[in-house]
């Protein structure tokens, strides 16, 4: 008797890591993404014909790149991140929290393009109309060249396209657009996805630089499926501290350019502004040294910025004494705490730790870790380090003071902003800069020795 056939069950795929299920969850127990799988049953195998190419191959050599030449956007800080500009037909993913300034950025980016001669078209769909009339007349962003459309559907967008025929679009957020073509509702996986292709088919055909504003989750990655970090030609993520005026624009994907560039922006009442040399704001303005404060230059991208770590040592009254950081990598700190107290002999153990950076800076790298150690040790004797000193240096378990990246830029920075003396690793005086001395140290008692006591 034949066997009876067994129905072959429908297979089932995230979108976001790919993991095939028997039968459709909610939620994928892989990635443990929401609302991400989808029926995605075993393609069938079919043989493709060769069809006519749209164009003739040719040498690599032999195509013209004067049609793809990067256009300033007349911001210098974010032709900065992207490279000399925007491309044409590049689709940029802008990502940042609410309210740190996006729109803001872009609207200002839309009005250097229109003053520039260039159309340039903003479409919103989280606005109406009318408040973005009113933030642009605040930042002084209004030209007859900036064209503004309030509209959720893509269809109608494309017609705007259509009407307008723009030299630069920006959409404010490819979460909030949707299209009949797709199911789900806006924001979802499918919406946006189905937008985002939809737009870059776009922008590839009419050779139109396209900015989309993204969304980001609580733990700051793009909200949305993954795929669309991957379809765009450029990821940039807008940080910055609601506490402080201080924004970066951080390039994490770039076709065009290099990936790791920073721009620094200071937003204001009347806009936003870029800041050549932010470096300033990140140091405290007095005339005298007080203890338990270093300075030490840190490397954003590419660019290096000094960086001011604060302490602060008191008696405590607790079974286990608190350990407060701001600004730094809790994990880190507490190691280069131990380091210190066991292999540079600075007692710890009864008293309050506070950690801290100058104006709102996030300082993660490991370069920091000597100017830590050596504010922590001179708030506990009350002595200071010499004025105009900059500390540089990681700080390895057996107390040994490690090499960093990019030491020649930092020195640079450091002599360019006026001071004279710094403290590194060793082996790191090949090119030191006139006017600043430079001091060895093999570990972290060598160093603990330059202070008072």
């Amino acid at each position: 008797m034949p066997k009876p056939v067994r129905a072959v069950r429908p297979a089932h795929r995230c979108t976001e890591c790919g993991l095939d299920v028997a039968k459709w969850v909610g939620r994928c127990p892989e990635c443990q993404a929401w609302g991400s799988i989808e029926a995605a049953g075993p393609p069938p195998v079919r043989r493709v014909a060769a069809g006519v190419p749209s164009a003739p191959a040719r040498p690599i050599a032999e195509v013209d790149l004067q049609a793809v030449r990067a256009r300033p956007t007349g911001v210098d800080e974010l032709d900065r991140v992207l490279g000399g500009g925007l491309v044409p037909g590049a689709v940029v993913l802008l990502a940042g929290e609410p309210g740190v300034g996006k729109s803001t950025l872009l609207l200002e980016v839309a009005h250097r393009c229109a003053e520039s001669g260039r159309r340039a078209l903003y479409v919103t769909g989280e606005e109406s109309a009318g408040q973005v009339r009113l933030r642009a007349e605040r930042t002084g962003a209004l030209h007859e060249e900036l064209y503004l459309a309030a509209e959720s559907d893509l269809s109608a967008l494309l017609g705007h396209l259509d009407a307008v025929h723009p030299a630069m679009l920006v959409v404010d957020s490819v979460q909030t657009m949707s299209t009949s073509a797709a199911e789900g509702s806006a924001g979802g996986v499918s919406q946006v996805r189905a937008v985002a292709t939809v737009l870059i088919a776009a922008a590839k055909e009419r050779g139109l630089p396209v900015v989309l504003v993204g969304h980001v989750t609580k733990d700051g990655s793009v909200a949305g499926p993954r795929v669309l970090e991957h379809l765009v030609d450029v990821v940039l993520h807008f940080e910055g501290d609601r506490h402080s005026t201080l924004r970066m624009v951080r390039g994490v994907k770039n076709r065009f350019g290099p990936a790791d560039e920073v721009g620094c922006f200071e937003l204001r009442d009347d806009g936003i502004a870029g800041l050549p040399d932010p470096s300033g704001l990140f140091l405290s303005r007095r005339d005298t040294v007080v203890p338990g404060t270093a300075v030490t230059v840190v490397v954003e991208g590419k660019r290096p910025l000094l960086a001011e770590v604060q302490a602060l040592v008191a008696a405590s009254n607790l079974a286990t004494p608190r350990r407060a950081v701001s600004g730094l990598d809790s994990a880190r700190v507490a190691m280069v705490l131990a380091v210190t107290e066991r292999r540079g002999g600075v007692t710890l153990g009864g008293s309050d730790v506070y950690t801290a950076t100058v104006g709102g800076m996030r300082v993660i790298e490991p370069a920091a870790d000597l100017a830590v150690a050596l504010a922590v040790a001179s708030a506990v004797s009350d002595a200071t380090l010499p004025d105009r000193t900059v500390v540089i240096g990681e700080i390895g378990l057996a107390g040994e003071v490690r090499r960093v990246n990019g030491i020649g830029r930092r020195l640079a920075e450091a002599a360019r902003l006026g001071f004279t003396r710094a403290l590194v690793p060793l082996d790191c005086t090949d090119r030191i800069p006139d006017g600043l001395r430079v001091l060895e140290v093999p570990d972290l008692a060598t160093a603990l020795r330059l202070l008072p006591g």
